[in-house]
């Protein structure tokens, strides 16, 4: 891709903190611009929507297409598994509270396989169940201790400290990212988790030679068209991909799957959901530019700097819009509007600022309008909740104490609002 490349400082970029540029970014309310964000109920020939139906017939198709020729990319082609195998199944699994399956998913294209391995925990209720799904950072193996749990051999960023080194990951990163899940809590509350390695769909490097993008080039392509899907667009590809799995596994509830995401993987379930409306309720936590905050703001996360610290997250189109924002055609609220009527849930934390809570609050505030038409509840103040108090309505949100993570008080909202909806 044809972007700058700048150097700059990585911190913790396998469990999801932040980057943070050596340039410092805006932390001061004062400095954010004053800004007009696009309509969200006028076409853009300037027909205000006033139904439900209009929304979903007229505006809501002409949403997306903005965000995939502006932001995130277009999907250049359909590539569906060409085989999916159940290849190690537990039923008493995490000490017998469980049952633990290995999936693996396989995709053939232009002599070319990609291989993509879910690890899927249920609760033993001799029924089918629903589920949250998102991926994780470090591999299937970082999410719990289960010596069971296959070791990731994808290509991963190194880590001594966890176990990975040569851009491989060991037996000693098992287990190093379970509070960030805390399955006991999900199976013990009747939910199941489908989890996989975002690397196994695209590792996360400007490098579109592996992951899934070359399954999907035409003659002679070596990279995306400035039109065409980055990462991001990959990994909502691939959230898309584990969905067509779950509607065939007679263990989960297909119309129950909750898409979650935290940081860069927060962009992704929102986009994932905005693609896929199968997604029955869509999660993010912490995602901050390109995600739920408003880009306007040019608070924390900038577009432009995403941009040119992650050349390869989201398409060469956006690039146009580094040097102002403002010429952008959409900002966040209306990626969050695209999830309606669907309940999205929005998680922001005090002390990351990089993530711009306010930003955060207020793309779910300003996407209001659309879910009224649908006669459904979003944020109805401007101003946020106090910290830890969450709001729980069709578009839920809370800002929690704490920094960039998933945390246990995180799931425990996050399991709130999906038995609020999901009746469970």
């Amino acid at each position: 891709m044809m972007k700058k490349i700048v150097l700059i400082i990585c911190l913790g970029v396998l469990s999801g903190i932040p980057v943070i540029p050596q340039e410092s970014p805006n932390y001061d309310e004062s400095r954010v611009p004053s800004f007009s964000l696009p309509e969200l109920l006028i076409t853009r020939e300037g027909k205000r929507i006033s139904t439900a139906a209009e929304w979903m017939e007229i505006r809501r198709p002409e949403i997306l297409s903005l965000f995939e020729n502006n932001i995130y990319g277009r999907i250049p082609g359909k590539l569906s598994a060409d085989f999916r195998k159940v290849i190690e199944q537990d039923n008493n699994a995490l000490g017998g509270k469980a049952v633990r399956k290995q999936v693996m998913l396989n995709f053939r294209s232009n002599n070319r396989d990609l291989k993509v391995n879910l690890l899927i925990y249920l609760p033993k209720t001799g029924s089918k169940v629903p589920v949250f799904v998102g991926y994780n950072f470090d591999g299937n193996q970082a999410v719990v201790d289960d010596p069971a749990v296959f070791v990731t051999s994808s290509w991963i960023r190194n880590d001594p400290a966890s176990g990975i080194t040569n851009n491989r990951t060991t037996e000693k990163s098992r287990g190093t990212d379970k509070t960030a899940w805390q399955i006991d809590k999900i199976i013990s509350s009747g939910y199941g988790l489908v989890t996989l390695y975002y690397g196994d769909v695209d590792p996360d490097k400007d490098d579109f030679t592996d992951g899934v993008h070359p399954l999907l080039y035409k003659d002679g392509q070596t990279m995306p068209l400035p039109d065409e899907w980055g990462s991001i667009g990959a990994w909502a590809w691939g959230l898309s991909r584990v969905m067509d799995y779950l509607e065939k596994d007679p263990d989960i509830d297909a119309s129950k799957v909750a898409v979650i995401g935290h940081s860069r993987l927060g962009k992704t379930a929102l986009w994932a959901g905005a693609l896929d409306p199968r997604f029955a309720i869509v999660i993010s936590n912490n995602s901050g530019c390109g995600g739920a905050a408003l880009s306007r703001r040019m608070y924390g996360e900038t577009l432009g700097g995403m941009n040119r610290y992650f050349t390869h997250w989201l398409c060469d189109n956006c690039s146009r819009y580094d040097n102002d924002v403002n010429l952008l055609p959409v900002d966040q609220h209306m990626l969050i509007a695209l999830m309606a009527p669907r309940p999205v849930y929005i998680a922001s934390a005090e002390e990351d600022k990089w993530a711009d809570p306010k930003g955060e609050y207020l793309s779910g505030y300003y996407a209001t309008p659309v879910y009224e038409l649908f006669g459904k509840q979003g944020l109805p103040s401007p101003e946020m909740p106090p910290v830890n108090s969450p709001v729980m309505n069709t578009i839920g949100y809370h800002i929690r104490s704490g920094g960039h993570a998933v945390l246990e008080y995180d799931w425990d909202q996050f399991i709130r609002f999906a038995r609020m909806h999901f009746g469970k």
